[in-house]
C-alpha cells in the first residue's frame, strides 16, 4: 500500500472524480429537439455542469444543436467558467448577496417568458439555496441574510434550513418550475444532501415542495431563532396554505450524490488491497460529536479488528453542522476532524482525511484536512492548543499550522462531506 496521505488524498481525489459533471451527467442529457431549450441552474456546479451540456451537444449533435440552446446558471463568485450560449453569472455563498438576488431575478424572469414550444432542462446543484436568494413579496434580502446567518449558526441540519429557505422565496420550492409553464422541465439534479431529496437539493426550484409555512414556523421555535418581524408575519400568513404540486411533465433525475463519491473511493481502496466500508452516505449530527463517534468506530478496529479487520478504511458522507461558539472561521469537516483526533488521541496506525468535495469547508478555501498518530505532539511542539482550536471553532487555523490542510481549490463538483479513516493495525 502506498504510504497513508497519499493513499487518502487518492480516494479523495476518485470520489471527486466520480461525481464531476463529465462523469455523471451525459447519460442523463437528452437530444436538441425542434423548438427551443433554455438552461436554468444553480450551484456549486452549474458552471461546469453547463459547460459539460454544451460541449456533449456540440460533439454528439454538431454545432448546428447549438443553435436553438440559451439559459441562464448561477454560481459562486470565482467559479464561472467560459460557454458558448449558457450564461453564467456568480454569486455569494452561504450568506446571498445581491448579486444572487439580481441574477435570481432575471431567471425567473426567463422562466416567465417559455412558451408551449420550448423546454427547460434545469442543472441544479448544492450551493443553489444561497445563490438563488430572490425573497418573498414583503420580504427582502436583508430579512434573509440576517435570518440565514442565524441559522447556519444554530445548529440546524440543512434539511430544516432548506425547509424555512424555500418558505421565504418567490423562486425556490417548485416556484422556478412552476413559472416555466406550460414547458416542460427536465430537472438534473447533483445531490449535496443526505437523504438526496430533490426538494433539499439547493432548495428544489423546480420540483415540488412537500413542506409547508407550518413547518418553517416549527424549526424557527425549535432551534429559538430571533427573526425578523417580516419573516414572522409571512409564515404565519402562510401557514395555512397547501405544500406546492407541479404539473406531470415535469421530470426529475438524480446524476450523482455522496454515494457515487463512496462507492468510487471504495474501489480504489479495494483495489490496493484496503477493505473499505461505508458508514454511510447521509451520517448528520454535531460535526464534533460525529467526529467522536467515529473515532470509536476507529479504536475498536484497531484494537480488536471489529466490525473488520485492518488494513482497511472507513468511508462515510453527509453532512454535519457546527454550533458556532468562537470566532474562528468555522469548517464542518475540520472541526469533525480535530473532534475525531482529540477523541482518538495519538493511537498508532490511524490516519484520516475529512473534507468537502467542492473544495471550501466553511468560510476557508480549503477543502479539509488530514490526521495522524503524531497530530497532537506535533501540535505540542508549535505550542498548539487542539481543544481550544476545538472550542473557538478554529481548526482551520490549528491544521494550517501543522501543514495539514488539504487544498485543492474549486472542484468543479459538490456533494458534500467525504471522510476516510485509515487503519493499518
Amino acid at each position: 500500500m502506498i504510504p497513508p496521505r497519499p493513499f487518502l488524498e487518492s480516494l479523495f481525489q476518485a470520489a471527486v472524480d466520480a461525481a464531476l459533471p463529465e462523469q455523471c451527467l451525459p447519460p442523463h442529457l437528452p437530444a436538441p429537439g425542434s423548438g427551443r431549450t433554455v438552461v436554468l441552474g444553480a450551484g456549486k456546479a452549474a458552471a461546469r455542469m453547463a459547460t459539460v451540456l454544451e460541449a456533449h451537444w456540440l460533439e454528439r449533435y454538431g454545432p448546428d444543436a447549438l443553435d436553438t440552446l440559451e439559459g441562464l446558471v448561477v454560481t459562486r463568485h470565482g467559479q464561472a467558467l467560459p460557454t458558448r450560449r449558457i450564461q453564467v453569472l456568480e454569486a455569494a455563498h452561504p450568506v446571498p448577496d445581491a448579486a444572487g438576488e439580481r441574477a435570481a431575478r432575471r431567471m425567473l424572469a426567463l422562466a416567465e417568458s417559455l412558451t408551449a414550444g420550448d423546454r427547460v432542462i434545469a442543472l441544479i446543484s448544492g450551493g443553489g439555496s444561497s445563490l438563488l436568494p430572490l425573497p418573498a413579496a414583503g420580504l427582502t434580502l436583508d430579512d434573509k441574510q440576517a435570518l440565514g446567518r442565524a441559522l447556519l449558526r444554530s445548529g440546524a441540519t440543512i434539511g430544516e434550513i432548506n425547509t424555512v429557505r424555500r418558505q421565504l422565496s418567490a423562486i425556490k420550492g417548485g416556484r422556478l418550475a412552476a413559472a416555466c409553464a406550460p414547458a416542460p422541465v427536465l430537472s438534473l439534479l447533483l445531490s449535496d444532501v443526505p437523504g438526496d431529496a430533490p426538494h433539499d437539493i439547493a432548495s428544489g426550484p423546480t420540483v415540488a415542495d412537500p413542506t409547508t409555512a407550518a413547518d418553517a414556523l416549527a424549526i424557527l421555535r425549535r432551534y429559538a431563532i430571533d427573526a425578523p418581524a417580516r419573516v414572522i408575519a409571512h409564515l404565519e400568513k402562510h401557514r395555512d396554505d397547501p405544500a406546492l404540486a407541479l404539473p406531470d411533465d415535469h421530470e426529475t433525475r438524480l446524476v450523482a450524490s455522496g454515494q457515487t463519491a463512496l462507492e468510487a473511493a471504495a474501489r480504489v481502496a479495494r483495489a490496493a488491497g484496503v477493505t473499505p466500508m461505508i458508514l454511510g452516505d447521509g451520517l448528520e449530527g454535531e460535526a464534533r460529536e460525529l467526529g467522536r463517534v467515529l473515532a470509536g468506530i476507529a479504536a475498536q478496529v484497531g484494537r480488536h479488528g471489529q466490525p473488520l479487520a485492518p488494513p482497511c478504511v472507513l468511508l462515510s458522507g453527509g453532512e454535519t453542522t457546527v454550533t458556532v461558539r468562537g470566532d474562528g472561521v468555522g469548517g464542518r469537516n475540520v472541526e469533525g476532524l480535530l473532534g475525531f483526533g482529540l477523541a482518538l488521541g495519538p493511537m498508532a496506525g490511524v490516519h484520516a482525511l475529512f473534507a468537502d468535495t467542492d473544495g471550501v469547508d466553511g468560510g476557508a478555501d480549503i477543502a479539509g484536512a488530514l490526521w495522524s498518530p503524531d497530530s497532537l505532539t506535533r501540535a505540542a511542539t508549535l505550542g498548539l492548543d487542539a481543544r481550544a482550536a476545538l472550542d473557538g471553532n478554529d481548526a482551520h487555523s490549528f491544521f494550517q499550522a501543522l501543514d495539514d490542510s488539504l487544498i485543492t481549490g474549486p472542484t468543479g463538483t459538490n456533494v458534500n462531506d467525504f471522510r476516510a479513516i485509515l487503519v493499518t493495525g
